[in-house]
């Protein structure tokens, strides 16, 4: 900012842009207020199904959400551009002072026409008026004078240039809606695009040959700033994709001499954490670099990267930094489409994962934990999409530029990650998460606070596709699997309760699928009662929200109780070398109460009595403690006697009215052996479908 500008300064117009803002401001509020509390809430309440439960419901969600980003952004704005109106007021009044000292001793600035200016006197003694005083200066005070000056324009300038970089910043974060960005003042937004640049400079000057104290402080940095959005975009485009990959190839060489490698090992976990969040936040920015950089780590993610002793691939390292955060689904998909291509040209990935590119000495690139060295990207790319539900469902649905579920969940070639021989496959684990994601819409089914989503057609499909690829796995379906395709079967436990009871077979989904997987999840006890329990719900929903015909949920609910019996008993063989299950079913019952996820049946009501069921079922599976007992078919069949006598009790309970006046559903005898004979059909049912030949 130049002397004149300044010293005129006229902050008219900017003060009415800054109460226009504070209009827009309150106006935004008042809509945020109602989208939130009236269009959203009743939304949310609102008992909607089919493409108002999928498409209506979401769609007043977004647009909730929209207002509250457009209230945040304006206020954000109204905050910048008022503190940096009251900043230039207060250095204008700051130059008015400095001049008018200045005068007090003869000397003033005037402009010199290039931006610059020059310190002279105001009134020469050889011009002045006979008579009149002239005022001594020194040279030193010609200095003061053009050092205040300096100082007082170079602060408004910075004052100046800074609001408009965070104004231009807040605006690229959104090419389409608002920006979530919110900050109190102009200072802590300029401020986190500084600490960014900062960072970003010391990675690409320095790498990992910069010392054990300046790490520590890029590892605080990111720390701080790893959530504040204006850090995270400026952050990574400063960097650079091949930057970001460059540097942790380096960092992860922990055989090298370096400092920073050898002395800040026990850090790299929390380092890589506060390096992950930090570039998943910054694909959420809309700005035009950070396009372009999501479009330039696809990329590059398929080359390989030369460390000391080794070579790695672009998508070893990415997938390393994926295990935390959210990142934009369309750069999940992108990211991930060309994985699983890369992986599919190389025939045999484990070969090139694992040493075959990189040789014996290919480092350890995750250290988060101990569980798997980080090698197989598959690994940390799952897991990112298992923290971004809708991305893992475009991607499980996805059938071009190949069929990527089909690829993960059937024809992959896992290999063994861990620093043990033994143990589960952590891909496949990550798997597990990433599919009950796609199909669920929940990140994580027994984290504290989850809650139900409503399904769309996508994630029927998704689990659709996922059964159908695992059942054709058969007897080789892995065992990492289990337990999370027991969450997303009960997940959709309405719609596969229908299906296990639906006498004459259904067309809602493909039986023989859902009985291979429910054979294969039944090989784990705690995956096969997870599945009950699951199903404990779907069944008692039933019972209580569907009063037109009561007497079918009573046989729907023997039914597939006997679906499920069989299914199980399937498992087990007189021939003990074709028994399938593993070894927790020789140990004691240990298993806890889960629950279902909040709502899913439509609340309190639909959930009422499903303590005792559970309790009947729970003591049932607790009294199969011998190979014998769980061995023969007349025992399982009287067990589950407990549970049927339990679910007919409170559909009696549900439906004593209706049922004193038929014959067949009597209280002490007829309601027992309604669910019994239908509990039997389910068990044939599931012979005839395709378990004994």
């Amino acid at each position: 900012m130049d002397l004149e500008t300044l010293r005129h300064g006229n902050f008219a117009q900017l003060n009415e842009a800054i109460t226009a803002w504070k209009g827009v401001v309150d106006k935004l509020k008042a809509l945020e207020t109602d989208a939130r509390d009236d269009l959203k809430a009743k939304a949310d309440k609102a008992n909607w199904a089919g493409l108002n439960a999928s498409v209506s419901r979401g769609f007043i969600t977004k647009t909730a959400g929209e207002f509250s980003d457009a209230h945040t952004q304006a206020t954000t704005i109204h905050n910048v551009l008022k503190d940096t109106r009251d900043e230039l007021v207060e250095y204008k009044t700051e130059l008015d002072q400095a001049l008018e000292r200045g005068r007090k001793k003869n000397i003033t600035v005037v402009p010199t026409g290039n931006g610059g200016f020059t310190v002279t006197m105001v009134v020469h003694p050889d011009r002045a008026a006979k008579g009149t005083q002239v005022a001594d200066h020194s040279q030193q005070d010609v200095d003061h004078l053009r050092d205040d000056v300096q100082r007082i324009l170079n602060r408004a300038t910075e004052s100046d240039s800074s609001a408009a970089k965070v104004l231009k910043a807040i605006a690229d974060q959104a090419e389409v809606g608002f920006s979530g960005a919110q900050y109190k003042d102009r200072d802590s937004a300029a401020d986190a695009l500084k600490k960014a640049e900062e960072a970003a400079k010391l990675i690409k000057e320095k790498g990992d040959e910069m010392t054990p104290a300046e790490f520590q402080k890029l590892n605080s940095t990111l720390g701080a700033y790893k959530n504040d959005p204006l850090f995270q975009e400026k952050f990574a485009t400063t960097l650079g994709p091949k930057g970001v990959l460059e540097f942790w190839a380096d960092l992860t060489e922990v055989s090298s001499p370096n400092d920073v490698a050898r002395t800040q090992l026990n850090q790299l976990g929390d380092f890589q954490k506060n390096l992950g969040l930090t570039l998943a936040g910054a694909t959420q920015s809309d700005s035009p670099a950070m396009r372009a950089w999501e479009n330039d780590m696809v990329k590059l993610a398929g080359e390989r990267y030369q460390t000391r002793g080794s070579q790695v691939w672009g998508f070893q390292l990415m997938s390393n930094l994926m295990r935390v955060g959210d990142y934009d689904d369309k750069f999940l998909n992108k990211y991930g489409n060309a994985l699983v291509e890369t992986e599919k040209k190389m025939k045999l990935p484990g070969n090139f994962w694992s040493g075959g590119v990189g040789g014996p000495n290919m480092p350890k690139m995750n250290f988060m934990s101990d569980e798997d060295f980080g090698r197989d990207p598959m690994t940390g790319f799952m897991t990112a999409l298992a923290n971004s539900p809708d991305a893992s469902t475009e991607f499980f649905n996805a059938k071009e530029p190949q069929d990527n579920a089909e690829w993960v969940l059937k024809e992959r070639k896992p290999f063994d990650d861990t620093p043990l021989d033994d143990g589960p496959n952590r891909a496949l684990e990550a798997t597990g998460k990433a599919m009950f994601a796609a199909v669920s819409g929940i990140s994580d089914p027994e984290a504290e606070g989850a809650r139900f989503v409503e399904h769309t057609d996508a994630h029927r499909d998704a689990l659709k596709r996922s059964m159908g690829f695992l059942a054709d796995t058969g007897d080789d379906f892995p065992p990492e699997l289990r337990r999370d395709m027991a969450w997303a079967i009960g997940n959709h436990g309405e719609t596969v309760h229908k299906v296990m009871s639906d006498p004459l077979g259904s067309s809602v989904m493909d039986e023989d699928q859902l009985l291979e997987v429910t054979k294969q999840i039944s090989r784990n006890k705690e995956s096969y009662a997870l599945l009950n329990e699951q199903m404990n719900y779907a069944i008692l929903a039933d019972i209580n929200l569907n009063k037109e015909h009561p007497e079918d949920t009573l046989r729907d609910a023997g039914r597939t109780v006997g679906f499920l019996e069989q299914a199980r008993q399937l498992t087990i063989n007189t021939d003990e070398s074709k028994d399938l299950r593993d070894t927790s079913w020789d140990q004691r019952w240990g298993y806890h109460v889960v629950g279902a996820i909040a709502n899913q049946f439509g609340g309190d009501i639909a959930q009422r009595g499903v303590d005792a069921i559970t309790a009947a079922w729970a003591e049932e599976e607790g009294n199969r403690i011998g190979d014998k007992a769980t061995d023969d078919r007349k025992a399982n069949h009287e067990e589950r006697n407990l549970q049927l006598r339990a679910i007919a009790d409170h559909w009696y309970a549900e439906n004593s009215e209706w049922a004193e006046k038929e014959k067949d559903f009597s209280k002490d005898r007829g309601v027992y052996t309604q669910i019994r004979d239908a509990a039997d059909h389910g068990n044939h049912k599931v012979d005839g479908v395709g378990g004994e030949k």
